[in-house]
């Protein structure tokens, strides 16, 4: 498929989808979200893409935020709620997706960008990077999920810290507060993603679906459940063929050949 905002390049196992505004720095407007969930339909109906590797196009953003000239045009408070909502909506999809996400942020990732970063699986930031919530700076607050993924990956205290402040943190103190998982140089960013995007997909499809979800889930609930929902996890991927075949290639001495069955 084509869009005008975003292009998705199909790899062996995995996909690479790419913001393609870097004459406004990726920014997201509702034309290119509308599009990111036609992409992710697209993905997930390929059947045969098991990690998705989302970046931005040019070397100073990931995503720098929402389109702020858009933004100024909503009229009302109810229409700023449902916008809200939807764009909240879209990036539980992303996160929700039963494949691995691999956010490869090639600079800034403000506002939008970084709520959209942090609903992926895996963050790799290349060194230039820059994460903030800046929304307050506009006489707002973060309304695509910022104010309740930040907390949970950061803290409360330091989610609020950087939301009240619209403070810019760099790569390196993002990785020091666990928001990513890698930084690299920015000619290693894209080889390191694409490398990561490779092993994933040579792995159990439903196994890491279900890695996801009982993460995801697990981490909203208590202990107790939260183990409850892990063994429920684990027998259900326990009656799959690629669970066989993993053990026996273990057993065998070999690579396993997953089909996702």
């Amino acid at each position: 498929m084509e869009w005008n905002h975003i292009s998705v390049e199909k790899q062996e196992g995995w996909a690479l989808l790419t913001i393609q505004r870097p004459d406004v720095m990726n920014a997201l407007n509702r034309e290119t979200l509308r599009e990111l969930g036609q992409a992710l339909d697209w993905v997930e109906a390929e059947g045969d893409i098991h990690a998705l590797v989302m970046t931005g196009a040019g070397d100073k953003a990931f995503v720098a935020g929402a389109d702020i000239k858009e933004l100024r045009q909503v009229p009302s408070s109810e229409e700023a709620e449902r916008l809200a909502s939807r764009g909240q909506a879209l990036f539980s999809r992303v996160e929700e997706l039963p494949i691995p996400v691999i956010m490869a942020i090639n600079g800034f990732a403000l506002g939008g960008g970084c709520e959209l970063a942090m609903s992926g699986d895996i963050l790799l930031a290349s060194q230039n990077a820059k994460f903030g919530q800046p929304e307050v700076n506009l006489g707002v607050l973060p309304g695509y999920g910022g104010t309740q993924r930040l907390a949970r990956l950061v803290g409360k205290s330091t989610a609020k810290y950087l939301c009240l402040t619209g403070e810019m943190i760099t790569a390196e103190e993002a990785f020091r507060l666990g928001l990513v998982q890698k930084v690299l140089p920015s000619d290693q960013l894209m080889d390191e993603a694409k490398k990561l995007a490779g092993l994933l997909a040579s792995k159990a499809p439903k196994a890491m679906n279900y890695i996801k979800k009982s993460v995801n889930r697990g981490a909203e609930v208590d202990l107790a459940a939260g183990l409850d929902l892990e063994a429920s996890y684990f027998g259900v991927v326990f009656n799959t063929r690629d669970r066989l075949e993993g053990m026996d290639a273990f057993l065998e001495k070999r690579k396993p050949r997953f089909q996702g069955e």
